[in-house]
């Protein structure tokens, strides 16, 4: 080297900057704190730490760490909901770990009342700032100054009742100052900690128009696709819970609320993967007709019997996630299904923002640590390139196919794809195009503000998949492990279902929900046709309202249809002779088939009161009646909430998880903000 002083003199210097870079990375102490309510651990628990941007979310066992803290002291608060928040001090060392243990006292009803009116207050607050940083920026108003050839005036002494005096000038001439020069060049940085602006409320919901009654003689087919999604009733309850306000009419599907809840179907026998259940009673919202309750129940897998499975996370990490009910959020939850790994199974992790990238490639179940540490180096920011990470997910899975196993994509995101491919329509095209490769989907929402149901609810429903809203960790914990098989492993692909009406028995019918599932008759044998998918130990419950043949009530919102000049339709003498109300039909293919198979069950005619009736039928009877009134039906319009109630209290049954009970709680918040008829 031709001068060996001065190399010797940048290797000393290197040596000098990566200890100073190793010395900054060993500064900082961590805070671990346990929170618990009442007592036992509370999970979904916040902390913040004042006067920083930094917080957590205790985890299932109720802890949660905050690791980096600059030496010193802190407060730090702990809250959760239904329960009074506690501030502490702590003093925070740099290399050590800090404990902290924050025990709540649940709320008394009046407290809990104050906090949502707080709760509501600040939310409008935020609203209004929101709406005003959207607005357009006024013009400037030109500044007031003093006229420059306005010489000073002597001061001139006065004085106040208390005998003192002050110091005042007369007034000057005044001029109108020029306005400033706009400012040049970049806009000022904003620091990594700083917390996020307020959320401009930018949520997307597809329109949907409530089905109206159908004549059984003229249109006796009523043909649909199964629906498992839950994500509209976890969603509806965001806003009822965390917002104090009703969801928007268009984000409550009447089905996903029906089928958020687990009923009492026994588990099926035979060469079927599922079973059907029916029944029929008295429709609580109107005592003059009959509600039909169809139940399809998927054979139950259990986890350690699920095969391999080849999953990649699909992660979005776009600025617009930067909030504690987003990536914080969803790390927490996947950290509870990588907990729940077998060796057999493999995990790869896909990011993307303003690009796609490949962070952690297919890696064994086994390594979990290796997993975790992946998800935990996760951060927010930049734009949402969406359609990108899409491809590159998709080309992963391909890449390590199991065959015989559960090849899946689990994507996570707030559905605000703004980067490259992020028209529906083509969205759709990209979807329908990976399904094909026998790779299945799911997709969990997450957050507020910007939340894009539409886009969540279309990719589900095309890419073979399922979809959830992971509003708290339980529901992360109800989705990704309580519910994993049903989640994760599809046992039955394609699956619609007919109904055949007797109009013998049937003057006209109505199907509650699933009006963006609707599907054309013919479609029903044609096995070109996608349609949804059953996953293991899932349900799926379908209400029909019905007006008896016998009844005088013409049909509502459609009328008798008028008689036609060149056919004539009657019931024939086999539909008099039937004692069947109507008939289900189910078509589906195996989950790597391309041919279909049919099960029919026919219902025979009759009921009983809605008294006798089953816990399940009462209970998914009260779960749709809230529904539509959310919705405003008009079918529901003389429903008071306090009989949904009642109905739901007596139909909780064996209610081990709580969701039922907590069904009824939601409803009777829901009632507090119900305008007055």
């Amino acid at each position: 080297m031709r001068n060996p002083q001065r190399a010797l003199s940048i290797a000393a210097a290197l040596l000098i900057s990566l200890g100073l870079v190793a010395l900054a990375y060993a500064a900082g102490g961590t805070l671990s704190v346990t929170v618990k309510g009442a007592g036992k651990a509370l999970p979904g628990a916040v902390i913040k730490v004042r006067g920083t941007a930094r917080f957590a979310q205790t985890a299932a066992d109720g802890t949660a760490r905050i690791e980096g803290l600059t030496a010193g002291d802190y407060v730090v608060r702990c809250e959760a909901k239904g329960f009074t928040a506690k501030q502490r001090k702590v003093s925070i060392t740099d290399g050590q770990t800090t404990q902290l243990t924050c025990d709540l006292a649940a709320q008394k009803p009046a407290e809990a009342q104050e906090e949502a009116a707080r709760n509501a207050a600040k939310a409008e607050r935020k609203y209004a700032e929101a709406e005003r940083m959207a607005a357009p920026a006024a013009e400037p108003e030109p500044k007031m100054a003093l006229a420059d050839d306005a010489a000073p005036a002597p001061r001139v002494r006065t004085r106040t009742a208390s005998g003192k005096g002050m110091a005042r000038r007369p007034k000057r001439k005044l001029r109108m100052a020029k306005p400033a020069a706009p400012r040049r060049g970049p806009p000022p940085r904003i620091a990594v900690d700083a917390p996020p602006p307020p959320e401009m409320n930018t949520e997307e919901y597809s329109a949907t128009k409530e089905a109206d009654f159908k004549s059984a003689l003229h249109t006796p087919l009523s043909t649909f696709s199964i629906d498992v999604d839950t994500a509209s009733y976890a969603n509806a309850r965001r806003f009822i819970e965390q917002q104090n306000r009703l969801p928007p009419q268009d984000a409550v599907r009447i089905e996903e609320f029906v089928n958020y809840f687990t009923y009492d179907y026994a588990d099926p026998e035979g060469e079927h993967p599922f079973g059907i259940y029916t029944e029929v009673s008295t429709a609580p919202w109107n005592s003059e007709r009959k509600l039909v309750h169809i139940g399809v129940q998927g054979k139950k897998v259990d986890t350690a019997a699920l095969p391999p499975q080849n999953l990649v996370f699909l992660l979005d990490v776009s600025g617009s996630m930067n909030r504690a009910n987003k990536l914080p959020l969803l790390k927490q939850a996947f950290r509870m299904l990588v907990d729940n790994l077998r060796p057999q199974d493999r995990v790869a992790i896909v990011v993307y923002a303003g690009a796609a990238g490949l962070v952690l490639p297919s890696t064994p179940g086994k390594q979990r640590e290796k997993i975790l540490d992946a998800l935990d180096r996760l951060r927010a920011g930049g734009s949402t390139a969406g359609a990108a990470g899409i491809q590159l997910a998709y080309k992963v899975a391909r890449e390590n196919f199991q065959d015989g196993g559960n090849n899946r994509i689990i994507l996570a995101t707030d559905g605000d794809f703004n980067v490259g491919t992020s028209s529906e329509g083509d969205l759709v095209k990209l979807i329908e195009e990976k399904r094909k490769s026998g790779i299945f989907l799911t997709i969990l929402g997450f957050g507020s503000g910007n939340y894009k149901d539409n886009k969540m609810e279309m990719l589900s429903n095309k890419g073979n998949g399922n979809a959830a809203y992971i509003d708290s960790v339980l529901e992360a914990k109800k989705v990704l492990v309580t519910e994993m098989g049903g989640t994760l492993l599809t046992i039955a692909k394609d699956v619609k279902i007919q109904v055949d009406f007797n109009p013998a028995k049937v003057k006209g019918y109505r199907l509650i929900g699933y009006e963006n599932r609707a599907m054309a008759d013919r479609d029903f044998r044609d096995d070109t046709k996608d349609a949804g998918e059953l996953g293991a130990g899932h349900s799926v419950t379908v209400l029909y309202e019905i007006i008896p043949a016998d009844s005088d009530e013409p049909l509502p919102g459609a009328g008798d249809a008028p008689a036609s000049s060149y056919q004539k339709r009657e019931i024939s003498d086999a539909a008099k002779a039937s004692p069947d109300m109507l008939t289900v039909r189910l078509r589906y293919k195996q989950p790597d088939g391309d041919t279909a198979t049919e099960v029919a069950h026919p219902l025979p005619d009759g009921g009983v009161p809605l008294a006798k009736a089953s816990a399940d039928f009462r209970f998914s009877a009260a779960v749709a009646t809230f529904a539509q009134v959310l919705r405003g039906s008009k079918y529901t319009k003389d429903v008071e909430l306090k009989d949904v109630i009642e109905l739901a209290r007596g139909a909780e049954g064996n209610d081990s998880e709580g969701y039922r009970g907590g069904f009824v709680q939601l409803v009777r918040k829901a009632e507090a903000m119900m305008p007055r008829k």
